[in-house]
């Protein structure tokens, strides 16, 4: 991709309504755009981190025996009131020129179980785990924090369907294993503790996935013996860590970047959702819920990897391997760009006309993992510098991409 084309340019300022970290960086970087409170576009660079930070997720949930489909975001709302959620605050209610009532899907119990009712008979068509990645629709009454906190975003929700409690726990703690993947695969692992959580009306507990920052709008208290958390919302009635007993617990500030928690029979049997066992005696089904949101996901990256200069973006989810500056060296940097996508290196060639200084600045902004400048100073070689680090290097293009290749960025 060539810098020159890219929609739209860097900015130096910021709506003083964004103040945020995440919003801030990535609205001036150029990838996002807001249209109005808790509602964003993803301009091609967010774009293209939103749709690895997809294709991670999808990789494990698939690993899980998840089968994707893709559900409708307009739902009926007698569906609403089988279940008794018709009046949820977060719901975004809909009528039509007729008067027929429906609902923006906030979340899909309400669609999947009729849908899954249509084709379960047998204990023989059991477990099964569904999910989709698709947008959802939240009225929240403060919409902030970037795209941390939205009222329409990206949401992975897959749904599990278990012929008793046992083979529920048994997927559970599968999901558990799947979303750490995830959230180390992403650049936020290591910041990231699994976080017991109140269960509502479904259970005693949950479990939320929540990544330390000072910017979080929670409060969790990590047992660093164990690596879990408690969200502060049970602190009370939990006050020591649940895995080891121990009650020094720290509090910290996080972000939620998933949850999982089981549905029990709640939605089955709002909608008479059964099977029939061995015996010919019908069985409800056990449920399970399993939430990711992307772009929640994709601010929580950017809230934690930056420095004064920028985003710093983890290899996996970067928008670019490589962010190739030419400074009074196009030719040479044009044989170089094609080089590196013929060897399959994603390349953002900044070939504008702008000054070197302000280019490099838009490169330490928009965060790649990798910057290469060319000029006729470097002779034969190229400027490696990594972002993470600002390690600075004079080297061949074939151990530019040995570096790449080998994730040392």
């Amino acid at each position: 991709m060539k810098q020159s084309k890219l929609f739209p340019k860097t900015s130096k300022t910021v709506s003083r309504d964004e103040v945020s970290k995440n919003a801030q960086l990535l609205v001036k970087a150029g990838f996002i755009n807001k249209l109005m409170a808790g509602v964003y576009t993803y301009m091609p660079l967010g774009l293209r981190v939103l749709k690895k930070v997809e294709d991670i997720i999808r990789d494990e949930m698939n690993a899980i025996d998840g089968q994707e489909i893709f559900m409708p975001a307009l739902h009926p709302y007698e569906n609403y009131v089988t279940t008794g959620r018709e009046n949820i605050d977060v719901l975004f209610h809909l009528e039509s020129a007729s008067g027929k009532k429906y609902v923006l899907g906030q979340s899909h119990e309400e669609v999947i179980v009729p849908l899954v009712k249509q084709y379960i008979n047998s204990y023989k068509d059991l477990p099964l785990h569904l999910y989709q990645i698709q947008t959802k629709f939240r009225n929240e009454l403060r919409a902030k924090s970037g795209i941390l906190r939205g009222r329409e975003f990206m949401m992975k929700d897959l749904y599990s369907f278990h012929r008793d409690s046992k083979d529920f726990d048994s997927y559970y703690e599968k999901a558990k294993v799947a979303y750490k993947n995830i959230f180390k695969r992403v650049g936020i692992g290591d910041y990231t503790y699994l976080t017991f959580a109140s269960g509502g009306t479904f259970s005693k507990y949950s479990h939320e996935f929540q990544t330390l920052t000072p910017s979080g709008e929670d409060s969790i208290y990590l047992c660093k013996k164990c690596q879990i958390a408690i969200n502060k919302d049970i602190i009370e009635e939990q006050n020591s860590c649940p895995e080891c007993g121990a009650e020094k617990l720290e509090e910290n500030k996080a972000i939620e970047v998933g949850n999982i928690f089981p549905l029990k029979t709640k939605f089955s049997k709002a909608f008479d959702l059964t099977y029939t066992d061995e015996n010919d005696s019908k069985q409800e089904i056990v449920m399970g819920c399993y939430g990711i949101g992307l772009g929640r996901v994709l601010g929580t990256i950017v809230e934690i990897n930056n420095d004064e200069n920028g985003i710093i973006w983890p290899t996996d989810v970067a928008p670019f391997n490589v962010h190739l500056v030419s400074i009074d060296a196009n030719e040479k940097a044009d044989a170089i760009y094609s080089t590196l996508q013929k060897k399959g290196v994603e390349v953002l060639y900044d070939d504008r006309k702008e000054s070197a200084g302000s280019r490099l600045k838009d490169a330490d902004l928009i965060g790649i993992p990798v910057r290469l400048v060319v000029s006729k100073k470097t002779g034969d070689k190229v400027e490696m510098r990594i972002r993470k680090d600002g390690k600075t290097t004079l080297c061949t293009l074939d151990e530019v991409i040995d570096t790449i290749n080998n994730k040392n960025v």
